[in-house]
Order: structure tokens, then C-alpha cells, then sequence
């Protein structure tokens, strides 16, 4: 790692830890040459993930769009944010253990509306007849049997 001050090539690392974020490594860095120091994180790389929606478009992986599906789904009901946090996270492992490059937003639904499904029964129905794109009250209702059955 090149120096910041003195652009010095060689520089060691006298403290390493978890940041804050517990998602990055913090690194304190001291210059072999000026004797400065100065901290690095060191995170990941994740290979870009590219969602093919339904109209064959294709765009970069927001977790936003997720989040506020969910949400829309969740509000007013039983389900409290640490809740919500916790499928998403589930939700977006699930994908990336999948190690796909493309993955359609179809399975991507599919999978938010399992675990939906198990987390509150109402907020299922929301997002499904949004995520499915029910036309009336008679596509409503076979989720709502097919729900049933399962149950």
C-alpha cells in the first residue's frame, strides 16, 4: 500500500479490527519512509449482480426495491423492522449464494413472497397481488385458497 503523504511504496499494518459497519476491515497503516500514519478499510468485492426484468430490460441490484416492497406489504401490520431487515438479508444470501451473474427479478419475487408467506399472511397477499399483477377479485381469491391449502 502506497504511502498517502510520500507515495512511499512499502507501509505496514500495527492495527487491524472489524469497522463499524462489521461488513469492512479497518487497518491502521504506518509509513516505513515518513513515519505517518494513516487507515485503510478493506471490504469485499462482489461481482455486479444484474436483475432481467419482465420486458427483457436489465438493471444493476438495488436492495432499495426490495426494502420498499416489503415495506408497502408490511404496513400497518405485526411485523417490526428488525423483522423485515432480517428476510431481506435472508432474501439477498439467498441470491448471492446463487453466484449468478443474471438472476430474474421472477425468482427474485418468488422468493420474497416465500418468505413473506411465512412472516405474515396479510403482507403475502399485498405483495403478491402487486408482484403477480392480480386483474380481479377472482385471481385474488385463488391465492388466496392456494394460501389456504398450504396452511
Amino acid at each position: 500500500m502506497k504511502c498517502p503523504f510520500c507515495n512511499h511504496e512499502n507501509t505496514r499494518v500495527i492495527d487491524s479490527r472489524p469497522a463499524e459497519d462489521n461488513n469492512s476491515i479497518r487497518r491502521r497503516r504506518v509509513c516505513d519512509e515518513c513515519g505517518k500514519r494513516f487507515t485503510t478499510y478493506e471490504k469485499v468485492e462482489t461481482i455486479p449482480l444484474i436483475i432481467m426484468k419482465k420486458d427483457n430490460n436489465r438493471e444493476a441490484y438495488d436492495r432499495t426495491k426490495i426494502e420498499s416492497g416489503v415495506l408497502r406489504a408490511c404496513h400497518k401490520r405485526p411485523v417490526s423492522a428488525e423483522q423485515i431487515t432480517k428476510m431481506i438479508d435472508s432474501v439477498e444470501t439467498e441470491i448471492f449464494n446463487l453466484e449468478e451473474r443474471e438472476i430474474p427479478a421472477q425468482q427474485i419475487g418468488e422468493l420474497i413472497m416465500n418468505k413473506l408467506k411465512d412472516l405474515d399472511a396479510v403482507a403475502y397477499v399485498r405483495f403478491a397481488s402487486v408482484y403477480r399483477e392480480f386483474k380481479d377479485v377472482n385471481t385474488f381469491m385463488d391465492e388466496l385458497k392456494k394460501m389456504m391449502v398450504t396452511k
